[in-house]
């Protein structure tokens, strides 16, 4: 799942964190309009949206990423209860990232980074009372990231901003920068360094995402995400070379194998629900979904469960 990337090269010049005391703000989201997104990347984030919101949503806190699973339903759950499942492991993705990072920076300034619907930029907040900055690829979301802050009682803390390649003149003001799902279409090198220019001297950079172990795991495919997956050593490399030292390394890989199974079954309903009345049947769902699965996920799951792949979660620091 894809949720998944990028506050690209570099953000806008202006962009500086929010506070709570009116000191320091963001300039209003009108003027010029940044560069826009590849067509085909901005197409891949408003699929993902769309499918998020419609099997995650109604929200506020909508989700476009992984979980971790330590328990599977028994077959035959309902569907509300998996959908319910599905957004917990969300939610504990994000929670065990935090843990990674202790002591998180509470009420600290955050950068989201590729934000999607905002569910992570709005967990920190409502979680850790951030200030969050959350950075969106499609320019529709940054409305609809405002409207969920909104609904969370959360508008106080929560701005979003779209993603562009503009020139970035980093500033060092964020404690964290957080990037879920969104490493892998970007130009790694370029990115690492205009993260560690926007974190404060100590500040963290935190990421979970999926990279190969085996190449040939990779599954063939043009999309924005699966196209670019790397290695957690060339990630590191770029990452020490930019500036940025290691501090935590948890595989996870484990723990997210189950959430593809829950959204295997999830997809079972969805198609009983949908289906032609002549269709649905129990062996016609399963098809679909093996379809389904094959092209979309079910090659993630494998490598994840036979070491090909790895989930992991990664902390990174700028030196003091």
């Amino acid at each position: 799942m894809k949720t998944l990337r990028a506050f690209h090269k570099t953000l806008p010049p202006a962009l500086e964190p929010r506070r709570g005391d009116g000191s320091e703000s963001l300039p209003a989201s009108g003027g010029a309009r940044p560069p826009a997104l590849p067509t085909d990347l901005r197409a891949y984030h408003e699929a993902l949206a769309t499918r998020g919101l419609a099997r995650y949503g109604p929200g506020p806190r909508v989700h476009c990423h992984m979980g971790l699973v330590d328990r599977l339903p028994p077959p035959g759950t309902p569907e509300p209860e998996l959908r319910e499942r599905l957004r917990a492991s969300q939610d504990a993705l994000l929670a065990e990232l935090a843990r990674a990072m202790a002591p998180f920076p509470d009420g600290g300034d955050v950068m989201d980074v590729g934000s999607g619907l905002g569910g992570s930029a709005l967990y920190w907040a409502q979680e850790h009372r951030a200030f969050v900055t959350a950075m969106v690829n499609v320019p529709e979301h940054v409305e609809q990231v405002l409207r969920f802050a909104h609904e969370a009682g959360v508008a106080e803390r929560v701005q979003a901003r779209l993603s562009s390649p503009a020139e970035l003149q980093g500033r060092a003001c964020f404690d964290a920068i957080i990037a879920v799902e969104n490493t892998c279409s970007i130009p790694r090198a370029d990115w690492l360094r205009a993260a560690r220019a926007w974190l404060k001297p100590g500040g963290m950079l935190a990421i979970a995402d999926c990279f190969w172990v085996r190449p040939g795991a990779v599954h063939p495919s043009g999309d924005a995400w699966r196209t670019h997956l790397g290695s957690v050593s060339e990630f590191l490399l770029a990452a020490q070379e930019a500036g940025l030292e290691l501090e935590v390394h948890d595989d996870v890989s484990a723990r997210a194998v189950g959430f593809w199974t829950l959204t295997s079954e999830l997809l079972v309903h969805e198609y009983m629900e949908h289906a032609p009345a002549n269709a649905r049947s129990l062996r016609a769902a399963l098809n679909a979904v093996r379809m389904e699965s094959q092209r979309d996920h079910l090659w993630l799951q494998q490598g994840l469960m036979d070491g090909g792949l790895e989930y992991a979660l990664l902390v990174l620091r700028r030196e003091p």
